[in-house]
């Protein structure tokens, strides 16, 4: 738009200024003037020649009403109108030579009637509502019923842009905001840029938008990336909410022709970030997009699904181990004591954005001088898990692991199993790097694990321990709460589970996996077929993590002994002997707690569970603590007394005998 028309428009000459533009169209006007009195346009030449105006040395020039006609394509006629609006503004004459232009002191300001009048080349179709002028609201009436004789106003924002001084239109403020252009983009993050920048370039043909979507990462990559990429372009970045994109068509459409605007005078694209709207607004979203006639970045974790055309697709490509090493070892080069070991160690457990990754190492050199205990590696690993839990709370239940070892009472065969899992995820860095078996093997390198037994045998307390033994966060995922009956919506919450967790690597605890594993048989309807494609997606997901991914289920049987062999580790829980309940017993109570005539032996009696055992111990602390007494074996038995209650149990005499 804007080139041909630009051709018809009247150029100025080489050193010709905005206020000599002006003063040519008001020139126009006073002959005009001297028409309607009864002089001659040559009596208006001698008036000039009389008081000759001078061109001016200075003052604004006129390229950006050359821009202005060039983008918009308007006409020579649209042109002077432009200027004639622009004049009531800037020349303090305007007023009075309107006035006498028109005939009418009531008519000092610019009208269509005086612009048909006295301006060259008029045409009528320069005021209606498709017109440029109107289209673009360059010009407003005040009274748009009365066409020609209303007063004719220059929107604020064309006359400051004329003037050399372009801003955000105010009425966008509160929905857009500048995107900043990053320093410097990672590799694949640049080549990605490249891409966006391409897409507008082959997407400029009448029958494609100019629209990009760039889906995959995290929202700030996505915007680096955008940035990027528009200043590649030459362009200005600015992003919008996909939520506050107006629902209201009317308000929607205000809001487009007023960006559109935007982004021919800034010049800019936009980017537009979906979140997770609701069913009018994303029906409204779209509607904008498919209307978008200058560069648009469609920002999100998923393509967008519509029949509208989509323009482009470009995906945010996860960074290779060069590429995280290159930027930790960047965004660290100023703390020191940081070795490229310890660096290796950091990327192969956390797998950070950029912006992240400085973020972290901003914490490391705030706090590294009031650190007495901490060294650099140590306040590295800990500003990593802090960046890496953000968007985890939400999908799970993070446990501070505090138990170590001595707190497991599990036979040596099972301790030595977990103590193997450990290892596995300690050396990644040497087995899959230095060694080259992640090259080598490039499939199923995730740690995978399944705890089978019944509840209270210690399975998330095992999860515990080697989450503190290799210094991660414990996030415990109710499986049945994940699961969906809606077909697709199972994956979905485990994806974005998954996702969430790539970040920093946490140990993932899949707590009832009996809500989704079971015995496969014959398929006989839709819903049998999707809940083997939600496993098959699980064991896919868990195979690929970059952490520890455990299992836990209290039924072992009842899995598919196919899905038992994608999974690298089983551990069995058994149910505790008695000389392994008398262990925990001991364990359980603490060496300040007051107490009085207990003996672990009578209380391994009851056949419970380490669980349960907590729960009778904690219980009969209380009852004690109420009564103001040391911890006694009757307070113990109205503690079991309860607990199999909840159980569903009795006691029976052979478990209490001799405890009071």
């Amino acid at each position: 738009m804007g080139a041909q028309a630009a051709a018809g428009a009247a150029a100025p000459g080489d050193g010709t200024t905005l206020t000599a533009e002006i003063r040519r169209v008001l020139a126009r006007v006073d002959a005009h003037a001297l028409r309607g009195t009864g002089g001659t346009e040559d009596m208006a030449e001698g008036r000039d020649a009389h008081a000759p105006l001078p061109e001016p040395a200075d003052g604004p020039g006129a390229a950006p009403l050359d821009a202005l006609v060039t983008c918009f394509g308007l006409t020579a006629f649209e042109r002077d109108l432009v200027l004639l609006t622009a004049a009531q503004e800037l020349e303090p004459t305007a007023a009075a030579r309107c006035a006498a232009a028109s005939g009418d002191p009531q008519r000092a300001h610019p009208t269509f009637s005086l612009a048909l009048a006295a301006l060259d080349e008029p045409h009528w179709s320069a005021l209606t509502p498709v017109s440029p002028l109107r289209r673009w609201r360059i010009l407003e009436l005040d009274d748009e019923s009365r066409l020609t004789t209303s007063r004719l106003r220059l929107d604020e924002r064309i006359l400051h842009f004329l003037l050399g001084s372009p801003y955000l239109d105010a009425r966008l403020h509160g929905q857009l905001r500048r995107t900043a252009v990053p320093d410097r983009l990672p590799p694949s993050y640049d080549l990605a840029a490249s891409d966006v920048a391409a897409g507008w370039t082959d997407g400029a043909r009448p029958d494609a938008p100019l629209l990009v979507e760039l889906v995959g990462g995290d929202l700030r990559s996505r915007a680096d990336i955008a940035a990027a990429a528009a200043a590649r372009a030459g362009l200005g970045l600015y992003a919008v909410s996909a939520e506050d994109i107006p629902v209201d068509p009317a308000e929607r459409d205000r809001f487009a022709r007023l960006w559109q605007r935007e982004a021919i005078l800034l010049p800019a694209a936009l980017l537009v970030e979906f979140g997770e709207p609701d069913r009018d607004q994303q029906a409204a979203t779209e509607a904008f997009l498919a209307g978008a006639a200058v560069p648009v970045v469609v920002s999100s974790t998923d393509p967008r699904r519509t029949d509208r055309a989509h323009g482009t697709r470009v995906s945010v490509p996860p960074l290779d181990d060069d590429e995280q090493l290159a930027l930790w070892a960047d965004a660290f080069s100023d703390v020191a004591d940081l070795e490229e070991r310890e660096l290796r160690s950091l990327i192969a457990q956390f797998q950070l954005p950029p912006h992240v990754v400085r973020s972290a190492a901003a914490t490391v050199r705030r706090e590294l001088p009031h650190e007495d205990e901490l060294d650099a590696a140590a306040l590295a690993w800990r500003a990593g898990l802090d960046e890496a839990r953000v968007g985890m709370d939400e999908l799970g239940r993070r446990i501070e692991p505090r138990a170590g070892w001595d707190d497991l009472v599990l036979h040596e065969r099972q301790t030595s199993v977990l103590r193997e899992i450990v290892a596995h995820v300690r050396q990644r860095p040497v087995v899959h790097q230095e060694w080259g078996f992640g090259a080598a093997l490039r499939r199923g390198l995730g740690v995978t694990a399944l705890f089978a037994g019944g509840s209270g045998t210690g399975k998330t307390l095992a999860a515990e321990v080697m989450a503190r033994e290799l210094g991660l966060d414990l996030f415990v995922i109710d499986l049945s709460q994940v699961v969906s009956k809606y077909i697709g919506e199972t994956e979905k919450n485990l994806r974005r589970v998954f996702d969430a967790a790539e970040r920093g690597g946490a140990l993932l605890l899949f707590d009832e996996a009996d809500a989704l594993f079971g015995k496969r048989s014959e398929v006989k309807d839709s819903h049998d077929r999707y809940a083997n494609l939600e496993v098959s997606y699980l064991l896919m997901r868990m195979e690929a993590y970059r952490g520890l991914a455990i299992l836990t289920t209290n039924m072992k049987k009842a899995l598919d002994t196919a899905f038992l062999r994608r999974i690298r580790f089983v551990v069995d829980f058994p149910f505790p002997a008695e000389h392994e309940r008398a262990e925990i017993w001991r364990r359980v109570l603490p060496p300040q707690a007051p107490v009085k005539d207990i003996d672990p032996q009578l209380l391994a009696r009851l056949t419970v569970a380490g669980g349960s055992i907590r729960n009778i111990a904690l219980s009969g602390a209380f009852l004690a603590a109420e009564e103001g007494e040391a911890l006694q074996m009757r307070h113990m038995l109205a503690a079991a007394r309860t607990e199999y209650l909840k159980l569903e149990r009795s006691l029976t005499p052979t478990e209490v005998r001799g405890w009071v």
